[in-house]
C-alpha cells in the first residue's frame, strides 16, 4: 500500500517531523509519495514584490487563489524552490527523493479554466484571466516505476495543462488525485489535528467518519481552507484511495500517528464506496 503524504504550506507547518517520519517509513519498506503545498510562501513572495495576493470564494463556499499571469510566474518560481528544498532535506537524511512538478512526465495533467465562477458580496460572478485548472489524470506508471526502483517522489503543482502550459492547481486536490490513482492512503498534514465540530475547540475533533451521514457532518464542520481539504478527501476516496486522514503536521511522528488514528480518519464508505 502506497502512503501519499500531503505536507501543507501554512506558516505554522514545520515539515521537519514529517520528513523524518518519511525516512522511518521508507526504511521500514513502505512506499511513500510526498505532495507539498506552498501557499504561504507564494503570498510572502508576492507581498515582497508589492503584489496583493487574491483569494476568491466559489459558489460552494470553498476559498481558493485567483492566479493571474503575474502570480503564475511567482507561483512557478516559489514551488520550484520549495520542491528542491524538500528533496535536498530528504536526501540529507538518507531518503533517495526525486522532485517532480506537474509537467515532468505529465505526472499531473488537466485542462486550464481561464474563467471561474466566484461569489462576491453574495452575488455569483464570472472572473476571467485565471491560470488554474483541475487535475484530470495522474501518470501513475511513472510514480510506480520510481517507487519500485527505490525512489521517493516529491510531487508539486503546477500541473501540465492540455493547451501546452503550466497552470496552478490546488495542492490538496493534487494529493487526492495521486492517492486515488495509486489506490493509496492519503495523509493530509496541516496546522490542526483534524476537523473540529467547533473550529475553536480541539476537543470537538471528529475522529472517524464511516458513513454518508458522518461525511455530511464533516462537510458542515469544515470552514474556510478546511473545506478544501474535505473536498479533496472526497475526491481521493471516490477515485480509489484506501482511506484519508487529516492530521497534525507538527506531531512528533505525524504520518505514523495519523495512520494510527491520531486525526480525522475517513473511510471509503463515507462517500458510498463498499456499500
Amino acid at each position: 500500500m502506497t502512503i501519499v503524504v500531503k505536507i501543507g504550506g501554512a506558516r505554522a507547518v514545520d515539515p521537519e517531523g514529517a520528513l523524518g517520519d518519511v525516512q522511518t517509513l521508507v526504511e521500514n519498506g513502505e512506499s511513500v509519495v510526498v505532495v507539498h503545498g506552498g501557499s504561504t510562501a507564494v503570498d510572502e513572495t508576492l507581498e515582497r514584490m508589492d503584489i496583493e495576493p487574491e483569494y476568491v470564494e466559489n459558489p460552494d463556499g470553498v476559498v481558493g487563489r485567483f492566479t493571474d499571469a503575474e502570480t503564475m510566474d511567482v507561483f512557478k518560481m516559489v514551488f520550484g524552490k520549495l520542491n528542491v528544498d524538500l528533496v535536498t532535506q530528504l536526501q540529507d537524511i538518507g531518503v533517495n527523493a526525486v522532485g517532480l512538478s506537474g509537467p515532468d512526465g505529465r505526472v499531473l495533467e488537466g485542462e486550464r479554466k481561464s474563467a471561474i465562477r466566484v461569489l462576491e458580496d453574495g452575488k455569483r460572478k464570472i472572473r476571467r484571466g485565471d491560470h488554474s485548472g483541475t487535475i484530470a489524470s495522474v501518470n501513475d506508471e511513472l510514480l510506480t516505476l520510481l517507487l519500485e526502483a527505490g525512489y521517493t517522489p516529491v510531487v508539486s503543482v503546477p500541473m501540465y495543462a492540455t493547451e501546452g502550459t503550466a497552470v496552478n492547481s490546488d495542492a490538496d486536490r493534487a494529493a487526492a488525485a495521486v492517492a486515488g490513482a495509486l489506490d493509496g492512503t492519503l495523509v493530509e498534514l496541516t496546522d490542526v489535528a483534524g476537523v473540529y465540530r467547533d473550529p475553536e475547540d480541539p476537543s470537538t475533533r471528529i475522529d472517524r467518519v464511516d458513513d454518508r451521514a458522518g461525511f455530511e457532518t464533516l462537510e458542515a464542520a469544515a470552514e474556510g481552507f478546511m473545506g478544501r481539504k474535505v473536498m479533496a478527501a472526497r475526491e481521493a476516496l471516490e477515485s480509489g484511495a484506501a482511506k484519508v486522514v487529516i492530521a497534525d503536521a507538527n506531531a512528533e511522528a505525524p504520518i505514523t500517528e495519523a495512520l494510527n488514528g491520531n486525526g480525522t480518519t475517513i473511510s471509503p464508505a463515507a462517500v458510498g464506496r463498499n456499500e
